[in-house]
């Protein structure tokens, strides 16, 4: 009788352990006929299953007779009992993992057991970027330390994907002081990470770095792949919004997948994946709307993003394309329900990020997750993993969100002598720092926030729909400048309004050198060392901006809140989704707030605030 088992591959840095059982083998299912359910399935050769796998980087094997798909991900434990001899959680050296079907994986070893010369321990290290080229396998990373001081981007060689792996004597790209953002930029080190080297169409390689404090840039990267040229460095996306660049080439332009706000910030974590393009691998790239992915008001389409389910923060991502010719993204989320190493928060990052996997869909010559479902908690099929497959997964487009029957007692044009009844104060500001005129509503921004233990600031709010699906709408403008620092949190929009505590926001807002929209969640209370208020961004803001939140409160349990954006009132961009519970006693509000003491003329207008009822 033929027993079941699995052997160790000549290729794997830590023998698997052959598992042996009594019985006959099943027929494998056959590879066209396999799903897979999110997290990705990642076998650990001596029991459990790798829990986290954040920022990860995926190849095929190059050399002939490889069939293995290999996954890298940054220096984590791999689940809640990898830890050593003390109790304390082994941080690996940028996991590898591999699969020949892309569904079951398997936990083959670390890239290295020891760092590089130049950088400075103890540390580890983040953001893999896997290429193949010259006949050799390399694999870029970010190091978090250095003996120069600040951040850095480090690359080691190999014949194979599993290693040995030799680190380069010198980093590929150096520690360097930021062109922005705070001064004295002299003492505050460009955050130089997160990889990812492209192709031009004339051979010519670039190598693509940075993060918030600094922006992302690009240089040309030399023929051997060891070295960057510092003086053809130029800044393509803004400081203060986006990291984690990934550049794909598809018909004649460069999509740049860039990840946005807070990767770990437990059940409230809002990362979200945003994209530009140029038909230039230097640029400029610019979203749907063609806003400059360097402007204040900074651009970008949404591809990814929370919709409601268990899945959070999605983002940092790389792509690779299936032997059916799909197009599919590898990324990182935090399961709300289960977010944490242990149970509860323990350290800085003690989030679970696993490695979640989902088809990508170009519709209009823009890149969507799912179709616009975004990231998947029920069964998908399986890519076409290996040559002669065939693909089974079929798009099904997200229809958006319509309004539809006004509800015209709680909606306002701003265009009488005074607010209508609806309309009642949390906290009323001093008469002469609103008013009406001209079919406007002014509230001066205040020196007041509604932020955690900040609740000073006025909220004008109205009631909610009572027992309906609903969606409102305003037409909002600030005076903010559009480009220049420094005006931070100055924001003028929407709330829906439970308590001080308890609420969903929906604002154009400033933070440093930029202008954006955000989308936010406060909570309250919660448990010992949880967040309380998270934060996702949307589509750009103009010098008007459309703002709409989508409720879904009926049908029980958990009401559901989705952001659209347009800068036009016509095309809207839909954005992330943030789950809440502030029943029916909640209320519609409107913020102008959080400016500092020495801004007094900001002010936030309002040409008309609209409710409707949710078209079904």
């Amino acid at each position: 009788m033929q027993r079941c088992g699995r052997s160790a591959h000549p290729g794997a840095l830590l023998p698997l352990v052959m598992l042996l059982v009594g019985t006959a083998c099943p027929d494998p299912k056959p590879l066209e006929e396999k799903t897979y359910t999110n997290p990705v399935k990642i076998q650990i050769p001596s029991g459990g299953f790798v829990e986290n796998c954040p920022d990860p980087s995926i190849i095929r094997g190059q050399k002939p007779g490889d069939e293995y798909w290999y996954l890298y991900c940054t220096s984590n434990p791999l689940n809640d009992q990898d830890k050593n001899a003390a109790g304390e959680f082994n941080y690996h050296l940028l996991s590898i993992h591999r699969s020949k079907d892309l569904v079951e994986w398997t936990y083959v070893g670390d890239a290295f057991e020891a760092q590089p010369e130049w950088a400075a321990a103890p540390q580890g290290f983040w953001a893999p970027d896997i290429q193949y080229f010259n006949g050799t396998y390399y694999l870029y990373y970010s190091s978090s330390e250095t003996k120069m001081g600040g951040y850095a981007i480090g690359v080691a060689t190999s014949d194979s994907p599993t290693g040995p792996w030799t680190h380069a004597p010198a980093p590929v790209v150096e520690p360097q002081k930021a062109p922005c953002c705070m001064e004295p930029t002299e003492t505050r080190k460009r955050w130089v990470i997160d990889s990812n080297i492209v192709t031009g169409d004339d051979g010519q390689r670039y190598i693509y770095f940075g993060s918030y404090f600094g922006g992302i840039a690009y240089r040309k990267l030399s023929e051997d792949g060891l070295s960057s040229d510092p003086a053809t460095q130029q800044e393509i996306i803004s400081d203060d919004r986006y990291e984690g660049a990934y550049i794909v080439k598809r018909d004649n332009f460069y999509y740049v997948f860039v990840s946005a706000t807070n990767c770990c910030n437990g059940p409230l974590t809002g990362y979200s994946v945003f994209a530009g393009r140029s038909e230039s691998p230097t640029g400029p790239f610019v979203d749907r709307d063609g806003v400059p992915l360097t402007q204040g008001r900074v651009g970008g389409t949404p591809v990814l993003s929370m919709n409601g389910n268990r899945w959070v923060g999605p983002g940092h991502n790389s792509l690779f394309t299936d032997f059916a010719g799909q197009d599919w993204i590898v990324y990182h989320a935090i399961d709300r329900n289960n977010p944490y190493r242990g149970g509860a928060p323990s350290s800085a990052y003690p989030e679970k990020r696993p490695v979640l996997m989902d088809p990508v869909d170009w519709i209009d010559g823009w890149p969507t997750v799912r179709g616009g479902h975004w990231a998947s908690d029920t069964p998908v099929p399986a890519p076409a993993a290996q040559p002669g497959q065939k693909a089974r997964y079929q798009v099904q487009v997200k229809k958006a969100d319509e309004p539809g029957a006004p509800i015209p007692s709680l909606s306002d044009e701003f265009d009488g002598a005074a607010l209508g009844s609806q309309w009642s104060w949390v906290r009323p500001p001093a008469g002469t720092t609103f008013g009406l005129a001209s079919g406007i509503l002014r509230i001066d921004s205040q020196p007041a926030d509604l932020h955690i233990n900040s609740n000073n600031a006025s909220v004008l709010t109205e009631p909610v729909p009572p027992g309906k699906n609903y969606v409102v709408e305003t037409k909002v403008r600030m005076n903010v400048p559009a480009q220049g620092c420094c005006y931070n949190y100055t924001q003028v929009g929407l709330v829906i309004y439970g308590d001080d505590d308890n609420f969903i926001k929906l604002v154009h807002f400033a933070l440093w050198n930029t202008r954006q929209i955000e989308f936010a969640k406060e909570v309250g209370p919660v448990p010992q060392g949880y967040p309380r208020y998270g934060n996702t961004v949307a589509g750009p803001p103009g010098e008007d901006t459309w703002l709409r939140i989508v409720a879904h409160v009926q049908g029980g349990g958990e009401e559901s809140y989705t952001a659209y954006t347009s800068l036009d009132g016509v095309n809207w961009y839909r954005n992330g989704t943030y789950t809440h519970n502030l029943g029916q006693n909640a209320r519609i509000g409107l913020v102008s707030m959080a400016r500092a003491e020495d801004h007094p003329e900001f002010k936030g207008y309002f040409e008309y605030l609209r409710v409707y009822e949710l078209k079904e």
